[in-house]
Order: structure tokens, then C-alpha cells, then sequence
């Protein structure tokens, strides 16, 4: 266990709704993945911790921790998403202070608990190489098993004209044609338009023959849990034929989240989900982002969207990989877990499934 520098302390719990979300409020990398409503609704308010991180100007650092129990081995998994949080509104990043904060993961998670710590921070290789090497040093290792995620990072600070000007020049026309074909574009929060985008996802996965990668009736779910202002905004594209494209997105901190997109024949021949995009860049801009993050991109196993979404990014994105997933660990469980864990977790959450679909099938 690594004592924290001088000056530093820590507090672990479980915070209520509305004071994490008031504290992670305080950070320009605060996200979707931060929130209390991304897990609560999901797996219950007792399956989340919370590490704050302060020094004498107040909290520096924050994260939410998903809990897993594995009962066998009378241990569990720790999981940061897109966390800790460590870059104040106002302030340079401090490397020092991202250093801290996960120095007092490790020591409350795998120290103290002996759970296997595994935080996926929001660090890209291109700019945050250096703090892999500050996780190295505070004991962790990055899962070299997993395939390192990619996506496409968008500057959307430049003037709204400089923005489009900047797009690929075919991914721009496709927009002019969109602009001439008498489509509307319209947009909320309210659980109907969740509701009408639902239909329009499930008849893409349909036609692509697509495995659904993240449960969307999940992401309802945490939209009624969201507080105002903090909403996913779910954006859709008609025309006299009906609706034919659509999109969700997240605007927390100083980055917005591209979450959801869906298209079917109605928007592949009016070219709808351009018109969407542009107005999706600028609802961003109106939130106060920097940043666009059109949430993963795979040149081989999807290479439409892979184009769709350069076309975006143009001259004023950046295709990136993130730095990793590292793993934290003191115990020979937590070791195990470090390299089987998602095989274990997996098969327990078969297991669970396959109880709860018999009880269902049982019940009177």
C-alpha cells in the first residue's frame, strides 16, 4: 500500500444521487459513465462505491466504482469506467493529482478489500501516453489481452462555417443534398422519442444482422434517472414518408458522447442522418463541449459507419486509441481475476439469466 503524498486524502462511501452528481459536476472530464444513473437504475444503489480525492482546495478527483461479488472466491471485481475524474473545470490537468487518485483506488479496492481493481480511464495514446507510466508505477498492469479501443475525436470549438468547411468534401455534399430535401429534424429528452428511436434501432440491427452491443432499454432507463440537464438528447430525422434517422447523445463536461445512431431506407435515400450530425454539432457547441467523441470506430468490422464517421471528423479530427484497461491486484484472487475474470463474470451472468428465465417460465 502506497501512503498518499503529503496533503492528499481520500474518502470512499456510497454518495446519494444528487451530491455525486454535485460533485463530479466540478469536472471537465465528467461523463455519462460517471453518473449515478448510469449504474443505480442498472444494478441497484448498492452495487456502487464512491473514491473522492481532496487537497486543501476541496475535491480534486472523483470516481464511481461498479462492485461485482464472485461468491466462489469470496472476493469481487471494482470497475472504473471512463474514471477517476481528475481535470477541474478552470485548471490544467495535474498529472500529480490523477497519480493520487489512483493510488487511492488501489489502496481501498485491491489493498484493502483484496479485490481485483480494473479502471478504464478516458486516455488516449496520442496525448496521455506518459500516464501509463504513472500507472505502472502505482501497481497497476494494462490488460494486454484486450484489444485497445479506437475512436474519432472531433474539435468542435472552430466557428459553426470553419467546422463544415473542414468536413471530407463528399461527406459535405451528401449534407448539401440532405439540406435540400425537405427533411425536419426533431429533438427531446422525453421518454416518446426513446420510445420512437427504439423502433428505428431495431429495424437496423435487423437489417445488418447486428448483435445488439449495448442494451438500449438500459439507457431509458437512466434517461428517467438523469436530472435536468443532464439528459441524453435523442434526435430524429423525418420527412413526408416518416422518420428515417436517428441519434442519441450525451453533453457532460467539456466532451460529448455520439452513444446511439440508426438508419433505415427512408433515411439511406434522403440522407437524414447528415442533417443530424450537423445538428448535433451544434446542440454540442450550444452544451459548451470542446470535444466530440463519435464513441468507437472498426475500419474492418464496420467499415460504413467507419466512413460515415471521417467524414465528420475531417480536418478537425483525430483518430485515436485509448491507453487501456489497467488492472490493480494484491491477492492470488485478485490475480486470477486479472486473468479470467471476464470469462467468470460472464458465465455468472449466463448463470443468473438462465435462473431468472426459469423462474419466469415457473411462475403460475
Amino acid at each position: 500500500m502506497h501512503i498518499l503524498a503529503a496533503g492528499y486524502k481520500s474518502e470512499v462511501g456510497r454518495f446519494e444521487k444528487s451530491s455525486w452528481h454535485e460533485i463530479i459536476q466540478r469536472f471537465d472530464d465528467s461523463n455519462i459513465y460517471q453518473t449515478w444513473s448510469y449504474e443505480a437504475p442498472r444494478r441497484g444503489p448498492n452495487a456502487i462505491d464512491h473514491m473522492i480525492l481532496s487537497d486543501e482546495r476541496g475535491v480534486v478527483a472523483a470516481a464511481q466504482v461498479r462492485i461485482m461479488r464472485i461468491p466462489l472466491l469470496q472476493t469481487g471485481v471494482a470497475y472504473v469506467r471512463w474514471g477517476p475524474l481528475w481535470k477541474v473545470k478552470g485548471e490544467p490537468g495535474n498529472p500529480e493529482v490523477f497519480r493520487q487518485a489512483a493510488r487511492a483506488l488501489r489502496n481501498e479496492y485491491a489493498e484493502r478489500r483484496g479485490m481485483m481493481l480494473r479502471i478504464f480511464p478516458a486516455l488516449f495514446q496520442d496525448e496521455d501516453h506518459e500516464l501509463g507510466s504513472v500507472l505502472h508505477e502505482e501497481g497497476y498492469r494494462v490488460q494486454k489481452r484486450k484489444t485497445r479501443e479506437r475512436t474519432l475525436l472531433v474539435d468542435i470549438l472552430p466557428a459553426a462555417q470553419d467546422l463544415r468547411k473542414n468536413f471530407h468534401q463528399k461527406w459535405r455534399n451528401c449534407l448539401n443534398q440532405a439540406e435540400k430535401n425537405g427533411l425536419e429534424v426533431i429533438e427531446g429528452e422525453g421518454d416518446e422519442f426513446f420510445e420512437m428511436f427504439i423502433e428505428l434501432y431495431r429495424d437496423l440491427l435487423k437489417r445488418k444482422k447486428f448483435r445488439e452491443p449495448n442494451n438500449i432499454n438500459e439507457f431509458r432507463l437512466m434517461q428517467k434517472d438523469l436530472p435536468v440537464g443532464w439528459k441524453m438528447r435523442i434526435f430524429l430525422c423525418r420527412s413526408k414518408d416518416g422518420i428515417g434517422s436517428g441519434a442519441i447523445c450525451s453533453a457532460l463536461g467539456n466532451k460529448g458522447i455520439y452513444l446511439f445512431g440508426a438508419t433505415n431506407d427512408i433515411g439511406l435515400t434522403n440522407k437524414g442522418s447528415y442533417l443530424l450530425q450537423w445538428r448535433i454539432i451544434q446542440w454540442l457547441k450550444e452544451s459548451g463541449c470542446a470535444w466530440y467523441d463519435l464513441n468507437g470506430i472498426n475500419p474492418n468490422g464496420n467499415p460504413g459507419t467507419y466512413r460515415f464517421k471521417t467524414g465528420i471528423a475531417g480536418k478537425n479530427g483525430r483518430d485515436v486509441f485509448f491507453l487501456g484497461q489497467f488492472d490493480g491486484y494484491s491477492t492470488i484472487p485478485g490475480r486470477f481475476l486479472s486473468t479470467w475474470g471476464d470469462q467468470l463474470i460472464s458465465l455468472v451472468r449466463r448463470f443468473r439469466g438462465f435462473l431468472k428465465k426459469g423462474l419466469v417460465q415457473s411462475s403460475p
